[in-house]
Protein backbone atom coordinates (compact mmCIF):
# COMPACT_ATOMS: atom_id res chain seq x y z
CA UNK A 1 0.00 0.00 0.00
CA UNK A 2 1.10 3.66 -0.65
CA UNK A 3 2.29 5.04 2.35
CA UNK A 4 2.97 8.74 3.49
CA UNK A 5 2.28 10.55 6.52
CA UNK A 6 0.73 13.12 5.10
CA UNK A 7 -2.27 12.32 4.06
CA UNK A 8 -2.68 15.14 1.05
CA UNK A 9 0.00 13.44 -0.46
CA UNK A 10 -1.23 10.30 -0.54
CA UNK A 11 -4.07 11.42 -2.23
CA UNK A 12 -2.67 13.42 -4.51
CA UNK A 13 -0.29 9.80 -5.34
CA UNK A 14 -3.58 7.61 -5.88
CA UNK A 15 -5.46 10.66 -8.00
CA UNK A 16 -2.07 10.27 -10.29
CA UNK A 17 -2.17 6.66 -10.47
CA UNK A 18 -5.91 7.02 -11.41
CA UNK A 19 -5.10 9.62 -14.22
CA UNK A 20 -2.37 7.18 -15.60
CA UNK A 21 -4.45 4.19 -15.12
CA UNK A 22 -7.46 5.97 -17.56
CA UNK A 23 -5.01 6.40 -20.15
CA UNK A 24 -4.40 3.69 -22.67
CA UNK A 25 -0.55 5.01 -23.75
CA UNK A 26 2.11 6.74 -21.58
CA UNK A 27 1.25 9.82 -20.26
CA UNK A 28 3.82 12.69 -19.36
CA UNK A 29 3.51 14.78 -16.47
CA UNK A 30 2.05 17.96 -18.77
CA UNK A 31 -0.79 15.87 -19.01
CA UNK A 32 -1.08 14.30 -15.81
CA UNK A 33 -0.86 18.35 -13.92
CA UNK A 34 -3.83 19.16 -16.66
CA UNK A 35 -6.16 16.48 -15.27
CA UNK A 36 -5.50 17.23 -11.85
CA UNK A 37 -6.37 20.79 -12.01
CA UNK A 38 -9.64 19.94 -13.56
CA UNK A 39 -10.38 17.71 -10.82
CA UNK A 40 -9.60 20.36 -8.10
CA UNK A 41 -5.73 19.04 -7.60
CA UNK A 42 -3.56 22.52 -8.81
CA UNK A 43 -0.26 20.61 -8.82
CA UNK A 44 2.07 21.86 -11.09
CA UNK A 45 4.38 19.81 -13.65
CA UNK A 46 7.56 19.30 -11.34
CA UNK A 47 4.96 18.38 -8.25
CA UNK A 48 3.63 15.94 -10.35
CA UNK A 49 7.10 14.67 -11.28
CA UNK A 50 8.40 14.61 -8.00
CA UNK A 51 5.43 12.54 -7.33
CA UNK A 52 5.80 10.37 -10.01
CA UNK A 53 9.48 9.47 -8.67
CA UNK A 54 7.69 8.24 -5.58
CA UNK A 55 5.39 5.69 -7.55
CA UNK A 56 8.18 4.62 -9.87
CA UNK A 57 10.56 3.69 -6.51
CA UNK A 58 7.26 1.71 -5.18
CA UNK A 59 6.64 -0.19 -8.35
CA UNK A 60 3.54 1.49 -9.02
CA UNK A 61 4.47 2.93 -12.36
CA UNK A 62 7.10 2.68 -15.31
CA UNK A 63 8.67 5.46 -17.00
CA UNK A 64 9.15 4.83 -21.05
CA UNK A 65 11.29 7.99 -21.60
CA UNK A 66 9.97 11.16 -22.77
CA UNK A 67 6.43 9.53 -23.42
CA UNK A 68 5.45 9.27 -20.00
CA UNK A 69 4.29 6.53 -17.35
CA UNK A 70 1.90 3.59 -17.35
CA UNK A 71 1.10 1.93 -14.36
CA UNK A 72 2.25 -1.37 -13.37
CA UNK A 73 0.02 -4.57 -11.79
CA UNK A 74 1.10 -3.67 -8.84
CA UNK A 75 -0.50 -0.09 -9.55
CA UNK A 76 -3.60 -1.74 -10.67
CA UNK A 77 -3.76 -4.00 -7.79
CA UNK A 78 -3.38 -0.27 -5.76
CA UNK A 79 -6.02 1.22 -7.24
CA UNK A 80 -8.43 -1.68 -6.94
CA UNK A 81 -7.30 -1.90 -3.05
CA UNK A 82 -7.76 1.67 -2.83
CA UNK A 83 -11.28 1.79 -3.76
CA UNK A 84 -12.45 -1.00 -1.37
CA UNK A 85 -10.86 1.31 1.17
CA UNK A 86 -12.67 4.46 -0.14
CA UNK A 87 -16.19 2.44 -0.10
CA UNK A 88 -15.71 0.81 3.00
CA UNK A 89 -18.14 2.78 5.55
CA UNK A 90 -19.56 4.86 2.24
CA UNK A 91 -22.77 2.28 3.25
CA UNK A 92 -23.06 3.53 7.03
CA UNK A 93 -22.69 7.00 5.72
CA UNK A 94 -25.33 6.49 3.16
CA UNK A 95 -27.38 4.91 6.51
CA UNK A 96 -26.53 7.96 8.44
CA UNK A 97 -27.84 10.51 5.52
CA UNK A 98 -31.23 8.59 5.22
CA UNK A 99 -31.91 8.32 8.92
CA UNK A 100 -31.28 12.28 9.12
CA UNK A 101 -33.27 12.70 6.46
CA UNK A 102 -36.77 10.83 7.78
CA UNK A 103 -39.29 13.13 9.31
CA UNK A 104 -42.37 10.49 10.04
CA UNK A 105 -44.61 11.88 12.72
CA UNK A 106 -46.18 8.41 14.77
CA UNK A 107 -48.91 11.03 15.88
CA UNK A 108 -50.34 11.97 12.52
CA UNK A 109 -48.83 9.14 11.24
CA UNK A 110 -47.23 11.56 7.95
CA UNK A 111 -44.04 12.38 6.85
CA UNK A 112 -41.02 11.19 5.59
CA UNK A 113 -39.30 7.05 5.68
CA UNK A 114 -36.53 5.00 4.57
CA UNK A 115 -37.08 2.69 1.46
CA UNK A 116 -35.82 -0.55 0.31
CA UNK A 117 -36.51 -1.23 -3.76
CA UNK A 118 -36.72 -4.64 -5.01
CA UNK A 119 -36.97 -5.26 -8.69
CA UNK A 120 -39.06 -8.41 -10.42
CA UNK A 121 -40.21 -9.09 -13.54
CA UNK A 122 -44.15 -7.71 -14.15
CA UNK A 123 -45.27 -11.51 -14.60
CA UNK A 124 -44.20 -12.22 -11.62
CA UNK A 125 -46.02 -9.28 -9.40
CA UNK A 126 -49.34 -11.63 -8.75
CA UNK A 127 -47.46 -14.12 -7.03
CA UNK A 128 -45.09 -11.79 -5.07
CA UNK A 129 -48.12 -10.30 -3.78
CA UNK A 130 -48.89 -13.45 -2.79
CA UNK A 131 -46.64 -14.34 -0.08
CA UNK A 132 -46.28 -11.23 0.96
CA UNK A 133 -50.21 -10.89 1.80
CA UNK A 134 -49.63 -14.21 3.47
CA UNK A 135 -46.80 -13.18 5.63
CA UNK A 136 -49.24 -10.39 6.65
CA UNK A 137 -51.70 -12.94 7.78
CA UNK A 138 -49.05 -14.98 9.94
CA UNK A 139 -47.98 -11.55 11.40
CA UNK A 140 -45.17 -10.77 9.38
CA UNK A 141 -47.03 -7.48 7.94
CA UNK A 142 -45.13 -5.10 5.46
CA UNK A 143 -46.18 -1.99 3.63
CA UNK A 144 -45.23 -1.65 -0.05
CA UNK A 145 -45.91 0.71 -2.73
CA UNK A 146 -45.86 -0.68 -6.45
CA UNK A 147 -43.43 1.70 -8.75
CA UNK A 148 -43.80 0.82 -12.01
CA UNK A 149 -40.86 1.29 -15.14
CA UNK A 150 -42.66 4.90 -16.24
CA UNK A 151 -41.88 6.45 -12.60
CA UNK A 152 -40.54 10.01 -12.69
CA UNK A 153 -37.99 9.95 -11.39
CA UNK A 154 -37.53 6.30 -10.07
CA UNK A 155 -35.13 5.57 -7.15
CA UNK A 156 -33.31 3.17 -9.22
CA UNK A 157 -33.70 2.43 -12.89
CA UNK A 158 -36.30 -0.02 -13.26
CA UNK A 159 -35.86 -2.09 -16.54
CA UNK A 160 -38.29 -2.74 -19.44
CA UNK A 161 -40.86 -5.33 -18.60
CA UNK A 162 -40.11 -5.34 -14.94
CA UNK A 163 -41.70 -3.70 -11.91
CA UNK A 164 -40.31 -2.71 -8.17
CA UNK A 165 -41.47 -3.29 -4.80
CA UNK A 166 -40.52 -0.08 -2.48
CA UNK A 167 -40.75 -1.71 1.19
CA UNK A 168 -40.54 0.69 4.61
CA UNK A 169 -36.70 0.42 6.01
CA UNK A 170 -36.15 -1.00 9.18
CA UNK A 171 -33.49 1.97 9.87
CA UNK A 172 -36.83 4.20 9.66
CA UNK A 173 -36.56 3.49 13.44
CA UNK A 174 -33.11 5.24 14.27
CA UNK A 175 -34.89 8.12 12.29
CA UNK A 176 -37.44 7.95 14.62
CA UNK A 177 -35.66 7.88 17.60
CA UNK A 178 -33.30 10.25 16.56
CA UNK A 179 -36.01 12.62 15.94
CA UNK A 180 -36.74 12.24 19.73
CA UNK A 181 -33.43 13.13 20.95
CA UNK A 182 -31.80 9.52 21.35
CA UNK A 183 -28.46 8.88 19.50
CA UNK A 184 -28.75 6.49 17.49
CA UNK A 185 -25.54 4.15 16.33
CA UNK A 186 -26.52 1.11 14.31
CA UNK A 187 -23.93 -1.76 14.39
CA UNK A 188 -24.44 -4.66 12.63
CA UNK A 189 -26.45 -6.35 9.58
CA UNK A 190 -27.02 -10.22 10.45
CA UNK A 191 -29.10 -13.63 9.92
CA UNK A 192 -31.58 -13.94 12.91
CA UNK A 193 -32.35 -17.97 14.34
CA UNK A 194 -35.87 -18.37 15.14
CA UNK A 195 -36.94 -21.69 17.49
CA UNK A 196 -40.17 -22.28 18.00
CA UNK A 197 -41.28 -18.86 17.06
CA UNK A 198 -38.54 -17.12 19.50
CA UNK A 199 -35.62 -15.41 18.36
CA UNK A 200 -32.50 -17.35 19.69
CA UNK A 201 -29.32 -15.38 18.32
CA UNK A 202 -27.48 -14.05 15.31
CA UNK A 203 -25.59 -16.98 13.06
CA UNK A 204 -23.85 -14.35 11.45
CA UNK A 205 -23.17 -10.91 11.37
CA UNK A 206 -21.20 -7.91 9.10
CA UNK A 207 -20.56 -4.63 10.93
CA UNK A 208 -21.70 -1.88 9.18
CA UNK A 209 -18.76 0.18 9.64
CA UNK A 210 -16.35 -2.58 7.92
CA UNK A 211 -18.27 -3.34 4.55
CA UNK A 212 -18.80 -1.38 1.30
CA UNK A 213 -21.82 -3.28 0.19
CA UNK A 214 -24.75 -3.71 2.27
CA UNK A 215 -25.40 -7.03 4.67
CA UNK A 216 -29.08 -6.98 4.46
CA UNK A 217 -28.01 -7.30 0.17
CA UNK A 218 -25.28 -9.75 0.66
CA UNK A 219 -27.60 -12.03 2.41
CA UNK A 220 -30.35 -11.64 -0.25
CA UNK A 221 -27.98 -12.29 -2.75
CA UNK A 222 -26.51 -15.38 -0.98
CA UNK A 223 -29.92 -16.99 -0.33
CA UNK A 224 -29.29 -17.49 2.95
CA UNK A 225 -32.97 -16.33 4.76
CA UNK A 226 -35.74 -19.06 5.18
CA UNK A 227 -38.56 -16.54 6.30
CA UNK A 228 -40.95 -19.11 5.30
CA UNK A 229 -39.85 -21.61 7.17
CA UNK A 230 -40.50 -19.64 10.10
CA UNK A 231 -44.05 -18.74 9.23
CA UNK A 232 -44.75 -22.83 9.10
CA UNK A 233 -42.41 -23.92 11.53
CA UNK A 234 -41.66 -21.72 13.25
CA UNK A 235 -37.97 -22.13 13.06
CA UNK A 236 -35.66 -20.60 10.49
CA UNK A 237 -33.91 -17.47 9.77
CA UNK A 238 -34.41 -13.67 8.69
CA UNK A 239 -32.84 -10.68 8.15
CA UNK A 240 -31.92 -8.35 11.27
CA UNK A 241 -29.82 -5.25 12.27
CA UNK A 242 -28.64 -4.26 15.83
CA UNK A 243 -27.98 -0.88 17.00
CA UNK A 244 -26.84 0.64 20.34
CA UNK A 245 -28.45 3.46 22.27
CA UNK A 246 -27.69 4.61 25.50
CA UNK A 247 -28.90 3.03 29.16
CA UNK A 248 -30.76 6.18 29.78
CA UNK A 249 -32.88 6.35 26.82
CA UNK A 250 -33.55 2.40 26.99
CA UNK A 251 -37.53 2.97 28.24
CA UNK A 252 -37.95 5.49 25.99
CA UNK A 253 -36.78 4.02 23.24
CA UNK A 254 -38.96 1.01 23.98
CA UNK A 255 -42.15 3.15 24.25
CA UNK A 256 -40.83 4.62 20.57
CA UNK A 257 -40.28 1.29 19.14
CA UNK A 258 -43.64 0.13 20.32
CA UNK A 259 -45.37 3.08 18.50
CA UNK A 260 -43.84 1.95 15.07
CA UNK A 261 -45.10 -1.58 15.19
CA UNK A 262 -48.30 0.05 15.66
CA UNK A 263 -47.57 2.24 12.57
CA UNK A 264 -46.69 -0.60 10.52
CA UNK A 265 -42.46 0.41 10.43
CA UNK A 266 -41.50 -2.32 11.91
CA UNK A 267 -43.06 -5.83 12.87
CA UNK A 268 -40.65 -7.76 15.43
CA UNK A 269 -37.70 -5.72 17.78
CA UNK A 270 -35.64 -7.17 20.79
CA UNK A 271 -34.30 -5.33 23.28
CA UNK A 272 -31.47 -5.92 25.64
CA UNK A 273 -30.64 -5.07 29.14
CA UNK A 274 -28.17 -2.33 30.00
CA UNK A 275 -24.84 -3.55 28.87
CA UNK A 276 -25.98 -6.52 28.23
CA UNK A 277 -25.69 -8.19 25.16
CA UNK A 278 -28.92 -8.55 22.73
CA UNK A 279 -29.42 -11.99 21.41
CA UNK A 280 -25.51 -12.76 21.75
CA UNK A 281 -24.11 -9.59 20.19
CA UNK A 282 -22.11 -7.95 22.64
CA UNK A 283 -22.81 -4.46 23.72
CA UNK A 284 -20.56 -0.99 24.43
CA UNK A 285 -20.59 -0.38 28.08
CA UNK A 286 -23.44 2.39 28.89
CA UNK A 287 -25.29 1.46 25.75
CA UNK A 288 -28.65 -0.76 25.58
CA UNK A 289 -28.50 -2.87 22.06
CA UNK A 290 -31.70 -3.28 20.15
CA UNK A 291 -32.17 -5.99 17.29
CA UNK A 292 -35.16 -5.01 14.62
CA UNK A 293 -35.64 -7.70 12.07
CA UNK A 294 -35.25 -5.89 8.61
CA UNK A 295 -37.92 -5.05 6.31
CA UNK A 296 -36.91 -6.97 3.30
CA UNK A 297 -37.56 -10.36 4.89
CA UNK A 298 -40.83 -10.31 2.69
CA UNK A 299 -38.74 -10.05 -0.27
CA UNK A 300 -36.66 -12.37 0.79
CA UNK A 301 -39.52 -14.63 1.26
CA UNK A 302 -41.02 -13.95 -2.49
CA UNK A 303 -36.72 -14.85 -3.45
CA UNK A 304 -37.39 -18.15 -0.98
CA UNK A 305 -40.21 -19.67 -3.80
CA UNK A 306 -38.34 -19.03 -6.74
CA UNK A 307 -38.72 -15.36 -8.15
CA UNK A 308 -35.68 -13.48 -9.23
CA UNK A 309 -35.31 -10.29 -6.90
CA UNK A 310 -32.79 -7.54 -7.23
CA UNK A 311 -32.46 -5.83 -4.51
CA UNK A 312 -31.28 -1.80 -3.41
CA UNK A 313 -31.59 -1.51 0.54
CA UNK A 314 -31.88 2.24 1.75
CA UNK A 315 -32.48 3.33 -2.06
CA UNK A 316 -34.65 6.07 -1.21
CA UNK A 317 -36.79 8.32 1.35
CA UNK A 318 -40.88 8.17 0.77
CA UNK A 319 -43.91 9.81 2.13
CA UNK A 320 -45.18 7.47 4.72
CA UNK A 321 -48.57 7.94 2.86
CA UNK A 322 -47.54 6.43 -0.53
CA UNK A 323 -47.75 2.75 1.72
CA UNK A 324 -50.25 0.44 1.93
CA UNK A 325 -50.67 -3.34 2.31
CA UNK A 326 -50.51 -5.52 -0.65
Amino acid sequence: MISSDDPQIQRKLMEILRVIDERESAVGARIISDVLKEKGYPLGERGVRYHLRILDERGLTERHGYAGRTITELGKKELEDALVQDRIGFVLTQIEKRIYQTDLDLSSRTGLVIANIAIIEKADLDDALGIIRYLAEHEMSCRIKIIDEEATPPAIPIPEDHIAIATICSTTCDGILLKHGIPVSIKYGGMLRFDNNQATGYTDLIAYTGTSIDPMKIFISRSMTSVLEIVKTGCGLLLANVREVPDSARDESLRILNRAMDTGIINRYEIGDPGSPVLGVPVNSGMTGISVSAGLNAIAAVQEVGIKVTVEPVAAVMDYSEFGTA
